[in-house]
């Protein structure tokens, strides 16, 4: 007689993949623990303390979570934990963005702060959206958030700089803004790519916070976007020709061409607008040279007089 594996015996084949995962977890919380002294976190040492640095219910305590919540953490008990107490307990820790990142990854949690996004992009990611330059070149996520930009950018599509954080969005742009409807040739067509493209991705991401945010916005604020995303149109990123027209060089032919990051966050992409045409390369040169900042007088020494820095655009140099 055959005994089958099936009921209570089963073994989860996921399940030695999720203790590794909470291991992890729990040895890093406590390497940044005794990381942390008390003085770093305004807490009295005191003369009895054995621990090198936080004792679990100090980082219990400055994340406003409980001792036996957090003592299980570092357990590796097989506990789910939100994103908010993932977040309370990276800034108890002095977590850096690399680290903090970390923690989210080990935690299975999403961290939905736009800023601790951008801080995770490397120099090597931003210098590389400056040599892009002067084709527009820009990082983006799945949401289609704006997270880093060269100058280029912000010549051909607007000043980001000047937007809200959470309105630097293609989507939430080609739906809602004014500017780009009346420059983007291709719009109505674009638009419902792009919303068919968000359903797609959205299948893999339709419980984490931001992106319901986004679309319950998307859905507030434009009847376009309402009726496209009741089509329940899908599709997928192909690279295509955008037609835009320029107010100061005229009619630029760009074909986007997309570098993932996967290493880093798995939907992070970097995004270069290449010229379809020599008419478009000519163009965005000069579309550069006209956006160049004036000269200044040059003072003693050779130094320009009130340049205050590089040069650079805020978003570039960060």
């Amino acid at each position: 007689m055959t005994t089958g594996t099936s009921g209570a015996g089963a073994t989860d084949p996921a399940e030695p993949a999720a203790d590794i995962r909470r291991q992890e977890l729990a040895a890093f919380l406590r390497s940044r623990r005794e990381r942390v002294t008390p003085e770093q976190v305004g807490l009295v040492r005191g003369t009895r303390r054995r621990t090198p640095g936080l004792r679990r219910e100090e980082v219990a305590q400055l994340s406003n979570v409980g001792v036996t919540w957090y003592t299980w953490l570092e357990q590796a008990r097989p506990i789910k934990v939100s994103a908010q107490v993932i977040d309370a307990i990276a800034r108890a820790l002095r977590m850096d963005p690399s680290e903090r990142a970390h923690l989210f990854a080990l935690a299975g949690a999403i961290d939905t702060r736009p800023e601790a996004e951008c801080n995770a992009l490397s120099a090597e990611v931003r210098r590389l959206l400056r040599r892009l330059t002067p084709y527009p070149a820009t990082v983006q996520n799945g949401r289609y958030d704006v997270l880093a930009y060269n100058r280029s950018w912000t010549h051909v599509f607007g000043d980001f700089d000047a937007m809200e954080p959470r309105d630097r969005n293609c989507l939430w742009l080609l739906a809602t803004s004014g500017s780009w409807r009346e420059t983007f040739l291709d719009r109505d067509e674009m638009l419902r790519d792009l919303v068919a493209k968000f359903r797609g991705s959205m299948a893999e991401h339709g419980a984490e916070p931001a992106w319901k945010e986004l679309r319950d916005r998307l859905v507030g604020a434009s009847a376009e976007f309402r009726e496209l995303w009741e089509r329940h149109e899908v599709a997928t990123m192909s690279p295509h020709v955008k037609r835009y027209q320029h107010p100061k060089v005229g009619l630029l032919r760009l074909e986007h061409r997309m570098l993932w990051m996967a290493p880093l966050v798995q939907s992070y992409r970097l995004i270069a607008y290449v010229p379809a045409d020599d008419a478009t390369e000519e163009r965005l040169e000069r579309l550069a040279e006209l956006s160049e900042p004036p000269k200044l007088p040059v003072g003693e020494g050779g130094a320009a007089v009130g340049t205050g820095g590089n040069g650079r655009s805020a978003r570039e140099g960060q």
